[in-house]
């Protein structure tokens, strides 16, 4: 598992670049053929409900759900049944900015320490020089997901007043404005800049003057701000191989990166005001934002790197302000993923074609793409090219890299499947890094236990690996971050401290930046 808001991004820009042709649906898919389509990765990607809106022409001409909204319930989906979008949230928040500039309150390139004076970075010349627009458009030189431990898992007690004054701790890993790495915490910062220029907490400014302008009854900033309303989706996701309900994220500090709950009814009505250029209403008769900030929102800020040019002929993609943006056989394409705990949403646009397409579902699954990419080829006249099993391939391919580096660790665990010993002792202890805080090691149950102390999800067993490391076996099982302890010694031969790190690349948290040393009994 990725961290809860880390972008799915690059899924769907690898499954736009790299694809092999096989026969599918010819140009302009028909209803029943989405019905097929949607119904198919339903089953193919064990994915329990979903729902689909397509925009096209200033109307929104397809909206139906799919499955379950919960496999408690067996409730069905319907086109007004809330999801969290999760990192599609990004876009309200940069909205939200482009109404305080129409608004004459703020400028895209004010330095951040203007309205947050005790902002800072490790580096002096980004805490000096960092900007509104820097903010939105990952280019900090922080590494993806450095410091995400702070919000996720659910249940961390840091502050977002806390978080923000933590990110001095946090090394960059790139220089500042040099290369994307996608950033959540910086969203974060966004959220605050909003809720001090405006009086506002970001939770009410978005629901007051995004949400009810445009009609978007159901949606909310938050989850609390829709938990009441029986239509709601449960998360799900793969657990011991089976699907099943998990433990909904209800933690509200980082609502401006990920908190907003909508519907493709909804969510329509946020992409036409878009695609008209900051007009709405029946008539088009009201500005929500000006011509000039919806532009803005939607120009390149900070380039990508694309690879190989594949079925759309992709040369260019970048990053705008809470938005990708893509070259798509002669078309821009505007998109971005989100995933939560249990449930991933895609949103995309081509504003030139009038094409806008809202995908939204109740588990982690590459469902989003294949769908959204099958669709966006009816009307880019894309022909053979079968999304559903490309992506399935795909997924399957890197469970399969997966799974082998899980089963050797296992392997090796199980050999070494020691339990207390005398030199156990040495292990133990309070352990504590500057941003994160404090873990113990103590001994539980005749074996090493870990405990974070300000993340109560973050404990389990650990389990010797080889020499100084163990992996841990979360007490959690929907804690899905297969993660290894390194006790590290100082020159006397004593152990001194902690380094974690993801047993699987690419897979589980970002542990950059933490050292946690080991505190001296007093």
């Amino acid at each position: 598992m990725q961290s809860r808001l880390s972008c799915s991004w690059l899924l769907a820009i690898t499954l736009l670049i790299f694809t092999k042709s096989s026969p599918v649906f010819a140009q302009s898919l028909t209803t029943s053929q989405i019905d097929s389509l949607a119904n198919k990765d339903l089953k193919l990607f064990h994915v329990p409900g979903m729902a689909i809106g397509i925009i096209k022409d200033g109307k929104l001409i397809y909206s139906k759900g799919f499955g379950v909204s919960s496999l408690l319930t067996k409730k069905a989906v319907d086109s007004e049944t809330l999801f969290g979008i999760a990192s599609n949230t990004k876009a309200f928040t940069a909205a939200a900015l482009g109404l305080l500039v129409d608004e004459k309150k703020i400028n895209w390139d004010d330095k951040v320490i203007k309205y947050i004076p005790e902002f800072r970075l490790y580096d002096p010349l980004a805490t000096r020089e960092m900007t509104i627009r820097d903010l939105l458009c990952h280019r900090s030189g922080l590494a993806t997901g450095v410091g995400d431990l702070m919000h996720d898992p659910d249940s961390t007690d840091f502050t977002v007043n806390e978080i923000i004054y933590n990110l001095r701790y946090l090394k960059p890993k790139y220089s500042f404005r040099s290369k994307f790495a996608y950033d959540n915490n910086l969203y974060l910062v966004a959220g605050e800049v909003i809720a001090r220029v405006s009086k506002m907490r970001w939770e009410d400014f978005v629901e007051q003057r995004i949400l009810k302008p445009l009609g978007m009854e159901n949606s909310a900033a938050s989850y609390y701000g829709c938990n009441k309303n029986p239509n709601i989706i449960d998360p799900h996701n793969l657990i011991n191989d089976a699907v099943k309900v998990v433990v909904r994220y209800t933690s509200t500090k980082d609502d401006a990166a990920g908190g907003v709950y909508s519907n493709v009814v909804d969510m329509s009505k946020w992409l036409l005001m878009l695609m008209n250029n900051g007009k709405y209403g029946e008539h088009l008769d009201k500005q929500l934002l000006s011509e000039q900030t919806v532009k803005e929102l939607l120009s390149p800020q900070m380039l990508i790197s694309v690879g190989k040019s594949g079925a759309y002929n992709t040369h260019f993609a970048a990053y705008g302000l809470g938005w990708f943006l893509l070259d798509a056989k002669g078309y821009k394409q505007v998109i971005h993923t989100g995933e939560d705990v249990g449930m991933v949403s895609e949103v995309s646009m081509i504003p030139e074609l009038k094409l806008g397409i809202i995908v939204l579902t109740n588990s982690v699954s590459n469902a989003i793409d294949a769908i959204t990419y099958q669709i966006t080829d009816s009307y880019l006249n894309v022909k053979d090219l079968d999304r559903s099993s490309e992506s399935f391939a795909r997924l399957n391919s890197s469970e399969r890299s997966a799974k082998h580096i899980k089963d050797s660790i296992s392997n090796e665990v199980s050999q070494r499947q020691l339990k207390f010993h005398p030199d156990a002792k040495q292990f133990v202890g309070t352990y504590h890094d500057q941003w994160f805080g404090n873990v113990t090691i103590s001994i539980r149950n005749d074996q090493l236990w870990f405990a974070a102390q300000r993340s109560p999800q973050l404990r389990g067993f650990l389990l010797p690996y080889k020499n100084n490391t163990f992996f841990i076996r979360w007490q959690n099982p929907e804690v899905d971050a297969d993660t290894f302890v390194l006790f590290t010694k100082a020159g006397t031969g004593q152990i001194n401290g902690i380094t974690l790190q993801a047993a699987v690349p690419n897979m589980g948290y970002n542990f950059d930046n933490l050292f946690f040393q080991k505190v001296a009994h007093k």
